[in-house]
Formats: C-alpha cells, structure tokens, sequence
C-alpha cells in the first residue's frame, strides 16, 4: 500500500508492506519495521524500532488530527492511485470502469445499490480492514452496473468489486 501523507505542510511517501513479523514501512526513502496492534476504536499503539507510540486519530468534518503522546498534528492522508483518478478531467471517459479492492478486508456496507447513479467522487461501498473503515468511491459519473460482492463478503486485493458504466 503506498500513500501520500501532508503533515505540516510537508508531504511524505509511506509504503506499507505486511511482513511475517509485522509491517514493513518504508517513509521518503527510508525503510524500517514496524508493528501495529489496535488498542481500541482510533487507536493505534506502534513498536518502530524498539520505541512505543501510542497514536490517537481525532477527525471532524473539516480535518483529521494524529495525535502522539501530547502533540497534535493536522494530517491529509492521500492514496495516489485514487488521486490521479480525481485528476481526470474527462470525468472517467466511456466505457465500464471497474472499482476493485485496495486491500484484503470485509464489505460492512454498500452505499449504492445496482442502478443507482453516481457522481464521480461519490461513495460506492465501504470495507473495513484491520479495524479501519475505508469508502471506495466511483472513479467516474455513471450508473452502478453491477456489484460483484454483498455486505459481510470478505474480499481478496485486486477483487473487482462493482462495474460503473
């Protein structure tokens, strides 16, 4: 999983790659291991390299802060490959387009049923992975085609989940 994360105004490469042992990070060039166990609803406690974090996510309508220990940091969490699609200015061209899993996880909902018409951006379904809930949202304005999954599927990275048309 590779990301794109702005904290005070200065943006960071994180790729995360799960390991027999934990997680392995690589930050702006930089590799190093980690682990990660969820202490409670965003709440994550973090070994990375023998130091102990406990981070906290606080998010409202308008931001999303970390906090670590007693520091609060305003953080923007981008992943680039939904990015470049935003970018599109055609607004996904014709043609099917596909929405496909990030992640191994479990659908918890789907936010727009067969027939249903999206708009670019708009939510599609949610699946959660490691306690975390993530909106796969529809790369084009469209109807939805088809939805290849129901709620509480476990899905495989890669899946094709739904069809916008």
């Amino acid at each position: 999983m590779i990301y794109e994360v702005t904290i005070a105004d200065k943006t960071h490469r994180v790729e995360l790659a799960r390991t027999d042992l934990g997680w392995s990070c690589k930050l702006d060039g930089q590799q190093f291991s980690l682990d990660v166990i969820s202490t409670q609803d965003g709440v994550l406690s973090l070994l990375v390299q023998g130091k102990s974090y406990e981070v906290k996510q606080e998010s409202t309508a308008t931001e999303t802060n970390i906090v670590i220990g007693y520091e609060r940091f305003s953080a923007v969490v981008r992943d680039p490959r939904s990015f470049r699609s935003r970018r599109r200015s055609d607004g996904g061209g014709d043609g099917v387009r596909k929405i496909t899993a990030p992640m191994p996880g479990k659908v918890v909902r789907i936010l727009a049923p067969v027939g249903r018409e999206v708009e670019i951006g708009q939510g599609v379904l949610v699946i959660e992975a490691m306690k975390m809930q993530n909106e796969l949202k529809s790369p084009k304005k469209g109807v939805v085609k088809k939805l290849t999954v129901t709620e509480g599927a476990a899905v495989e990275t890669g899946q094709v989940l739904a069809e916008i048309e």
